[in-house]
């Protein structure tokens, strides 16, 4: 199945968790791109969406909310999942997605949506940045777990299969 990994990624960190998902996509027999949401103009020839984002002050990038606004009739017709990458719960072992990531996310009935730790690298971040990250006592680090993100990208694979098998 054609699959759209649209994700809206600000310093590069939530994009390579969406490279490790096509990857995965891919070796399970599957066309899967990945995409900045916001250069995304139709889904025509999309048979199935994964739209994920970087969570900055509880909620999804810019792009990952217009691109859900935009196609948000068509996402409800397509199989679809959802990720967030957020530093937030990091020290407790756990990410605490904000259900205030968006309404509007919620409103399309993901398949499924999952929270994956992120990375914090402050020699990327500009001033504004690293002052918030360092008010909000954000740890410094990358806590992407890799494992666990080719586990939930193997899951929307099979998931693909048996809706393909289904078609057929």
């Amino acid at each position: 199945m054609k699959t759209l990994v649209a994700v809206a990624t600000k310093h590069g960190s939530t994009g390579e968790i969406g490279d490790v998902i096509v990857d995965e996509l891919r070796n399970a027999g599957h066309e899967a791109k990945r995409v900045d949401p916001g250069k995304v103009r139709d889904l025509s020839g999309i048979d199935a969406v994964v739209l994920g984002s970087a969570v900055y002050m509880t909620q999804w990038l810019e792009g990952a909310g217009d691109f859900a606004k935009k196609f948000g009739e068509e996402l409800r017709t397509l199989p679809m999942w959802a990720f967030s990458v957020g530093l937030s719960g990091v020290p407790k072992g756990n990410v605490q997605d904000p259900s205030r990531v968006g309404p509007v996310l919620l409103s399309m009935e993901p398949i499924d949506y999952v929270t994956f730790k992120g990375k914090l690298d402050p020699t990327v971040l500009n001033l504004r940045e690293r002052t918030v990250a360092r008010l909000g006592g954000a740890l410094e680090g990358d806590f992407r777990e890799w494992e666990r993100i080719r586990k939930w990208a193997q899951q929307v694979a099979s998931k693909l299969d048996e809706l393909e098998a289904k078609k057929n």
